[in-house]
Protein backbone atom coordinates (compact mmCIF):
# COMPACT_ATOMS: atom_id res chain seq x y z
CA UNK A 1 0.00 0.00 0.00
CA UNK A 2 3.03 2.33 1.35
CA UNK A 3 3.72 2.07 -2.75
CA UNK A 4 0.65 3.57 -4.30
CA UNK A 5 -0.32 6.74 -5.45
CA UNK A 6 -2.80 8.97 -2.94
CA UNK A 7 -5.47 8.42 -5.78
CA UNK A 8 -4.76 4.75 -5.37
CA UNK A 9 -4.91 4.54 -1.73
CA UNK A 10 -8.28 6.91 -1.72
CA UNK A 11 -9.99 4.20 -4.27
CA UNK A 12 -8.79 1.53 -1.80
CA UNK A 13 -10.46 3.18 0.99
CA UNK A 14 -13.64 4.09 -0.94
CA UNK A 15 -13.72 0.55 -2.33
CA UNK A 16 -13.57 -0.82 1.04
CA UNK A 17 -15.53 1.26 2.21
CA UNK A 18 -18.92 1.11 -0.04
CA UNK A 19 -18.45 -2.95 0.42
CA UNK A 20 -18.57 -2.41 4.25
CA UNK A 21 -21.73 -0.36 3.99
CA UNK A 22 -23.87 -2.45 1.58
CA UNK A 23 -22.72 -5.13 3.64
CA UNK A 24 -24.04 -3.98 6.69
CA UNK A 25 -26.95 -2.18 5.66
CA UNK A 26 -28.66 -5.32 3.51
CA UNK A 27 -26.46 -8.05 4.95
CA UNK A 28 -25.46 -8.64 1.29
CA UNK A 29 -24.11 -7.16 -1.83
CA UNK A 30 -20.62 -6.52 -0.77
CA UNK A 31 -18.87 -8.01 -3.40
CA UNK A 32 -20.82 -6.70 -6.19
CA UNK A 33 -19.32 -3.29 -5.19
CA UNK A 34 -16.13 -4.58 -4.88
CA UNK A 35 -15.59 -6.56 -7.79
CA UNK A 36 -16.41 -3.18 -10.10
CA UNK A 37 -14.36 -1.24 -7.46
CA UNK A 38 -11.13 -3.36 -7.80
CA UNK A 39 -12.36 -4.04 -11.94
CA UNK A 40 -12.69 -0.39 -13.10
CA UNK A 41 -11.08 2.16 -10.00
CA UNK A 42 -8.14 -0.82 -9.24
CA UNK A 43 -7.39 -2.18 -12.96
CA UNK A 44 -6.90 -5.62 -10.97
CA UNK A 45 -7.37 -8.14 -13.62
CA UNK A 46 -11.00 -9.95 -13.64
CA UNK A 47 -10.25 -13.27 -11.79
CA UNK A 48 -7.91 -11.65 -9.00
CA UNK A 49 -10.96 -8.83 -8.84
CA UNK A 50 -13.32 -11.82 -8.16
CA UNK A 51 -11.05 -13.95 -5.38
CA UNK A 52 -10.19 -10.33 -3.77
CA UNK A 53 -13.81 -9.84 -3.68
CA UNK A 54 -14.36 -12.76 -2.14
CA UNK A 55 -11.39 -11.80 0.36
CA UNK A 56 -13.03 -8.88 1.57
CA UNK A 57 -16.45 -10.03 2.32
CA UNK A 58 -15.76 -13.35 3.98
CA UNK A 59 -13.66 -11.28 6.56
CA UNK A 60 -16.15 -8.40 6.91
CA UNK A 61 -19.47 -10.49 6.67
CA UNK A 62 -17.75 -12.59 9.42
CA UNK A 63 -17.11 -9.60 12.30
CA UNK A 64 -20.76 -8.28 10.76
CA UNK A 65 -22.03 -12.17 11.81
CA UNK A 66 -20.82 -11.62 15.13
CA UNK A 67 -22.47 -8.52 15.77
CA UNK A 68 -25.58 -10.17 14.54
CA UNK A 69 -25.37 -13.12 16.87
CA UNK A 70 -24.85 -10.84 19.96
CA UNK A 71 -28.22 -9.03 19.13
CA UNK A 72 -29.85 -12.50 18.66
CA UNK A 73 -30.35 -12.64 14.86
CA UNK A 74 -28.47 -15.49 13.96
CA UNK A 75 -30.54 -18.94 13.17
CA UNK A 76 -27.21 -21.55 14.17
CA UNK A 77 -29.11 -24.28 13.21
CA UNK A 78 -29.99 -22.70 9.14
CA UNK A 79 -26.54 -21.49 9.53
CA UNK A 80 -24.41 -24.68 9.82
CA UNK A 81 -26.09 -26.52 7.29
CA UNK A 82 -26.79 -24.05 4.29
CA UNK A 83 -23.34 -22.98 5.57
CA UNK A 84 -21.57 -26.17 5.14
CA UNK A 85 -22.98 -27.16 1.95
CA UNK A 86 -22.49 -23.09 0.37
CA UNK A 87 -19.02 -23.71 1.69
CA UNK A 88 -18.63 -26.84 -0.86
CA UNK A 89 -20.75 -25.18 -3.25
CA UNK A 90 -18.47 -22.03 -3.35
CA UNK A 91 -15.60 -24.08 -3.67
CA UNK A 92 -16.66 -26.10 -6.85
CA UNK A 93 -17.74 -23.06 -8.32
CA UNK A 94 -14.92 -21.22 -8.02
CA UNK A 95 -12.88 -23.86 -9.40
CA UNK A 96 -15.25 -23.70 -12.38
CA UNK A 97 -14.67 -19.82 -12.50
CA UNK A 98 -10.84 -20.80 -13.14
CA UNK A 99 -11.54 -22.60 -16.45
CA UNK A 100 -14.22 -19.98 -17.29
CA UNK A 101 -12.69 -16.97 -20.25
CA UNK A 102 -12.58 -13.69 -18.20
CA UNK A 103 -15.91 -12.50 -20.50
CA UNK A 104 -17.73 -15.12 -20.29
CA UNK A 105 -17.15 -14.52 -16.35
CA UNK A 106 -17.45 -11.00 -16.19
CA UNK A 107 -20.95 -11.26 -18.50
CA UNK A 108 -22.35 -13.51 -15.85
CA UNK A 109 -21.47 -11.03 -13.02
CA UNK A 110 -23.41 -8.30 -14.77
CA UNK A 111 -26.65 -10.76 -15.22
CA UNK A 112 -26.42 -12.03 -11.50
CA UNK A 113 -26.28 -8.80 -10.88
CA UNK A 114 -29.74 -7.87 -12.94
CA UNK A 115 -31.13 -10.90 -10.80
CA UNK A 116 -30.12 -9.04 -7.69
CA UNK A 117 -31.38 -6.16 -8.85
CA UNK A 118 -34.63 -7.48 -8.87
CA UNK A 119 -34.98 -9.44 -6.58
CA UNK A 120 -34.03 -6.76 -4.24
CA UNK A 121 -36.85 -3.93 -5.95
CA UNK A 122 -39.57 -7.13 -6.21
CA UNK A 123 -39.56 -7.92 -2.52
CA UNK A 124 -40.28 -11.23 -0.90
CA UNK A 125 -43.80 -12.84 -1.98
CA UNK A 126 -46.37 -14.11 0.59
CA UNK A 127 -45.88 -17.70 -0.73
CA UNK A 128 -43.40 -20.45 1.38
CA UNK A 129 -42.92 -23.85 0.98
CA UNK A 130 -43.66 -26.49 3.41
CA UNK A 131 -39.72 -26.58 3.90
CA UNK A 132 -40.18 -22.88 4.50
CA UNK A 133 -42.86 -23.53 7.29
CA UNK A 134 -41.16 -26.27 8.89
CA UNK A 135 -37.88 -23.95 9.05
CA UNK A 136 -40.47 -21.41 10.58
CA UNK A 137 -41.73 -23.64 13.01
CA UNK A 138 -38.25 -25.04 14.17
CA UNK A 139 -37.93 -20.89 15.03
CA UNK A 140 -40.85 -21.12 17.36
CA UNK A 141 -39.13 -24.40 18.89
CA UNK A 142 -40.66 -27.19 17.37
CA UNK A 143 -37.96 -28.79 15.15
CA UNK A 144 -38.98 -32.31 14.75
CA UNK A 145 -39.67 -32.02 11.47
CA UNK A 146 -36.39 -29.93 10.78
CA UNK A 147 -35.84 -29.75 6.71
CA UNK A 148 -31.68 -30.62 6.51
CA UNK A 149 -32.35 -31.86 3.14
CA UNK A 150 -34.44 -28.73 1.87
CA UNK A 151 -31.80 -25.98 3.43
CA UNK A 152 -28.52 -28.01 2.25
CA UNK A 153 -30.23 -27.82 -1.89
CA UNK A 154 -30.31 -24.53 -1.45
CA UNK A 155 -26.78 -23.94 0.03
CA UNK A 156 -25.49 -26.04 -2.52
CA UNK A 157 -27.05 -24.28 -5.05
CA UNK A 158 -26.73 -20.89 -4.21
CA UNK A 159 -22.90 -21.59 -3.28
CA UNK A 160 -22.02 -22.94 -6.91
CA UNK A 161 -23.29 -19.82 -8.51
CA UNK A 162 -21.60 -17.40 -5.73
CA UNK A 163 -18.21 -19.16 -6.47
CA UNK A 164 -18.22 -19.25 -9.83
CA UNK A 165 -18.92 -15.53 -10.37
CA UNK A 166 -17.30 -14.04 -7.81
CA UNK A 167 -19.51 -13.08 -5.23
CA UNK A 168 -20.79 -13.63 -1.40
CA UNK A 169 -24.34 -14.77 -2.44
CA UNK A 170 -26.11 -12.83 0.53
CA UNK A 171 -28.62 -11.08 -2.09
CA UNK A 172 -29.35 -14.50 -3.18
CA UNK A 173 -29.19 -16.03 0.58
CA UNK A 174 -31.59 -13.59 1.89
CA UNK A 175 -34.12 -13.90 -0.40
CA UNK A 176 -33.92 -18.04 -0.31
CA UNK A 177 -34.38 -17.60 3.76
CA UNK A 178 -36.96 -15.28 3.63
CA UNK A 179 -39.19 -17.37 0.49
CA UNK A 180 -37.85 -20.91 1.37
CA UNK A 181 -36.57 -21.06 4.75
CA UNK A 182 -39.60 -19.22 6.32
CA UNK A 183 -36.91 -16.40 8.41
CA UNK A 184 -37.81 -13.30 9.05
CA UNK A 185 -36.32 -10.25 7.33
CA UNK A 186 -34.03 -9.65 10.30
CA UNK A 187 -32.89 -13.00 11.04
CA UNK A 188 -32.61 -13.84 7.49
CA UNK A 189 -30.46 -10.96 7.14
CA UNK A 190 -27.82 -12.02 10.33
CA UNK A 191 -28.04 -15.60 9.30
CA UNK A 192 -26.98 -14.72 5.58
CA UNK A 193 -24.26 -12.69 6.95
CA UNK A 194 -22.45 -15.61 8.68
CA UNK A 195 -23.31 -18.38 5.63
CA UNK A 196 -21.50 -15.42 3.37
CA UNK A 197 -18.82 -15.56 5.69
CA UNK A 198 -18.14 -19.11 5.25
CA UNK A 199 -18.86 -19.11 1.79
CA UNK A 200 -16.90 -16.28 0.93
CA UNK A 201 -13.88 -17.72 2.78
CA UNK A 202 -14.13 -21.20 0.64
CA UNK A 203 -14.59 -19.39 -2.39
CA UNK A 204 -11.39 -17.41 -1.67
CA UNK A 205 -9.42 -20.86 -0.68
CA UNK A 206 -11.03 -21.90 -4.40
CA UNK A 207 -9.13 -19.27 -6.39
CA UNK A 208 -5.94 -18.49 -3.76
CA UNK A 209 -2.51 -19.99 -5.44
CA UNK A 210 -4.05 -19.79 -8.94
CA UNK A 211 -4.52 -16.56 -9.55
CA UNK A 212 -2.06 -13.24 -8.58
CA UNK A 213 -3.55 -11.78 -5.72
CA UNK A 214 -2.48 -7.98 -4.46
CA UNK A 215 -2.61 -8.56 -0.55
CA UNK A 216 -1.77 -5.37 0.70
CA UNK A 217 -4.59 -4.11 -1.70
CA UNK A 218 -6.81 -6.79 -0.12
CA UNK A 219 -6.12 -5.92 3.74
CA UNK A 220 -6.84 -1.91 2.81
CA UNK A 221 -10.10 -2.98 1.09
CA UNK A 222 -11.10 -4.86 4.09
CA UNK A 223 -10.21 -2.75 6.98
CA UNK A 224 -12.28 0.23 5.69
CA UNK A 225 -15.02 -2.36 4.75
CA UNK A 226 -15.08 -3.85 8.42
CA UNK A 227 -15.16 0.20 9.94
CA UNK A 228 -18.14 0.71 7.65
CA UNK A 229 -19.97 -1.94 8.24
CA UNK A 230 -20.67 -1.70 11.54
CA UNK A 231 -22.05 1.80 10.42
CA UNK A 232 -24.20 0.23 8.13
CA UNK A 233 -25.51 -2.20 10.73
CA UNK A 234 -26.94 0.54 12.57
CA UNK A 235 -27.77 2.85 10.07
CA UNK A 236 -30.22 -0.17 8.48
CA UNK A 237 -32.08 -0.50 12.07
CA UNK A 238 -33.46 3.34 11.01
CA UNK A 239 -34.09 3.25 8.11
CA UNK A 240 -37.29 1.56 6.01
CA UNK A 241 -35.77 -1.70 4.35
CA UNK A 242 -38.00 -1.34 1.55
CA UNK A 243 -36.20 1.76 0.39
CA UNK A 244 -32.63 0.83 1.33
CA UNK A 245 -33.58 -2.32 -1.53
CA UNK A 246 -34.96 -0.06 -4.10
CA UNK A 247 -32.17 2.44 -4.14
CA UNK A 248 -29.65 -0.66 -4.07
CA UNK A 249 -31.19 -2.60 -7.16
CA UNK A 250 -31.15 0.72 -9.23
CA UNK A 251 -27.24 1.12 -8.47
CA UNK A 252 -26.84 -2.14 -9.68
CA UNK A 253 -28.84 -2.23 -12.65
CA UNK A 254 -26.37 1.28 -13.70
CA UNK A 255 -22.88 -1.22 -12.61
CA UNK A 256 -24.75 -4.30 -14.34
CA UNK A 257 -25.42 -2.27 -17.81
CA UNK A 258 -22.14 -0.55 -17.40
CA UNK A 259 -20.31 -3.48 -17.10
CA UNK A 260 -22.16 -5.15 -19.77
CA UNK A 261 -20.98 -2.73 -22.36
CA UNK A 262 -17.40 -2.98 -21.57
CA UNK A 263 -16.85 -6.56 -22.24
CA UNK A 264 -19.36 -6.74 -24.95
CA UNK A 265 -18.36 -3.72 -27.03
Amino acid sequence: MLNYGEDMILDVLLGGAATGLVLGLLGSGGAIVTVPALLYLMHQQPKSAIAMGLGVVALTALLAAIQAWSRGDVNLRVTAIFGVFGALGSFVGSRIGLKLPETVQLVLFALVMYAAAWRMMRGAPVHRSAGAKAVADCEEGDCSNFPYGHVARHGLTVGIIAGMVGVGGGFLIVPALVILSGLSMRRAVGTSLSIVATQSASGFLGYAGAVPINYPMLAGLTGAAIVTSFFGARISQRLHAAHLRRIFGAFLVMVATFMLFKNLT
